[in-house]
């Protein structure tokens, strides 16, 4: 005789067919369900976070890491904390010693040039030192060649310039704000942060050149983007679909090979200049100067920015059907009217979109403004891309990354203050 499942158990919760409590039994399916849908993304969550967020904190952590010369010039750091910069006396020759028998070990370990490049971000002048060094102290029996405050001085005079001491002790923490300070024009001097010499002082002004700049790009696509957008939502779709083409044809040329177009293009005796003297805006004598200069950045970046401007525009307003502006019509409204106070409204999303794309992609460029931008027309990234790709300072090039990302960031949560995220559509 079979016996079935009671409904509840002694304790009065209520039971599944298999007998285990029901609220168990859903808990367990819904943890089954969870790890299912975990698993369907996790190629994509993997993904994001070695492509994307591991190289945000790597460079957050370059920004502040200055664990070189800690490291390698150890028993130097320790004795010279005692040495005030402001005595106007070079160290005591217990740190001289100190730093012979650091230097010899950083020589056998083939490091002190990386640790004379680090300090040579600094100060000028400190690369050569170490690097004439390694030639002579390894042959030095230490401690028995000393004294090594004379020894150092004889080997270059620059062993005998308090300053150079003062940037060692300066950057010998195993952390430093020094990389930020430097991107906001500013150092670390004897009484902590200061101004840079005016000479040097060029991140604000970049700083500020790319934000006006990016801004009045981004503005320009839209005032250019927004007639063609409106015109292939509303054209038949097959000349709609047609004009597309041209649109994407940017996609398919190389980025370098329209920006080189453009640099061809706005010289003295280039195309556009060529034209306004035959058609008589422009003197021959007084040809426009549009390339070397910000005139150059912006014109070719905003080319190559467009569509993506167009593409979200177009998307939102093919959502917007015209029976909305033929009933303002017939209510009463004129064109202008109608468009201002019914289409417009519901673009909008689609301007905001098109805007971010543009906004963050202009900030990031180098290769337009470096073909076409001389001096005066260069972004912060230009800057960025110099001290990775050349100067090989990464610590700064990281300092300069991560202003740019909180700038961006605090304009992302400013817009959503201002306009709204969510009113930010693809279409």
């Amino acid at each position: 005789m079979m016996t079935s499942v009671p409904d509840t158990d002694a304790a009065g919760r209520v039971l599944s067919a298999d007998g285990t409590p029901l609220k168990q039994s859903l808990n367990r399916a819904l943890r089954r369900q969870k790890l299912r849908a975990l698993a369907l993304i996790a190629p994509l969550l993997i993904f994001v976070l070695v492509s994307f967020v591991a190289p945000i904190l790597d460079m957050l952590f370059r920004s502040v890491e200055n664990q070189l010369i800690s490291d390698n010039l150890p028993q130097t750091v320790v004795i010279l904390e005692d040495w005030d910069p402001n005595s106007g006396e070079l160290p005591s020759e217990a740190v001289f010693e100190a730093f012979a028998g650091d230097l010899q070990i950083a020589i056998s370990k083939k490091v002190h040039t990386r640790i004379g490049s680090r300090l040579n971000y600094e100060k000028p002048g400190i690369s050569s030192l170490f690097r004439k060094a390694g030639r002579q102290v390894k042959k030095w029996d230490i401690p028995n060649d000393g004294p090594y405050k004379e020894k150092f001085a004889d080997l270059n005079k620059g062993f005998a310039d308090i300053e150079v001491w003062r940037t060692i002790k300066t950057y010998s923490g195993a952390y430093t704000n020094g990389y930020f300070l430097n991107s906001i024009d500013m150092q670390k001097g004897a009484d902590g942060a200061e101004a840079r010499p005016e000479n040097e002082q060029i991140y604000i002004t970049l700083f500020i050149r790319t934000l006006i700049m990016s801004l009045a790009i981004t503005s320009l696509c839209i005032l250019l983007g927004y007639p063609v957008a409106w015109i292939l939502a509303n054209l038949p779709s097959r000349t709609a679909n047609l004009l597309m083409i041209l649109v994407l044809l940017p996609f398919w040329t190389s980025l370098l090979v329209r920006t080189s177009a453009w640099k061809v293009m706005l010289q003295d005796q280039g195309v556009v200049n060529e034209v306004l003297v035959w058609i008589g805006l422009v003197a021959d004598d007084s040809r426009l100067a549009l390339i070397n200069n910000q005139t150059g950045t912006i014109i070719a970046m905003t080319h190559i920015l467009l569509p993506f401007m167009i593409l979200p525009l177009y998307s939102v307003m093919q959502t917007i059907s015209p029976t909305y502006l033929r009933a303002a019509k017939s209510l009463g409204a004129t064109d202008w009217t109608a468009f201002w106070r019914v289409y417009f409204p519901q673009s909008i999303p689609g301007i905001g979109a098109g805007s971010i794309l543009v906004f963050i992609l202009s900030i990031g460029y180098y290769i337009t403004p470096e073909l076409v931008g001389g001096t005066k027309g260069v972004f912060i990234s230009n800057r960025i891309a110099f001290h990775i790709l050349s100067s090989l300072n990464w610590g700064l090039a990281a300092a300069l990354g991560t202003i740019l990302l909180v700038v961006v960031m605090a304009l992302y949560w400013a817009y959503d203050k201002i306009v709204g995220i969510d009113n930010v559509k693809l279409g």
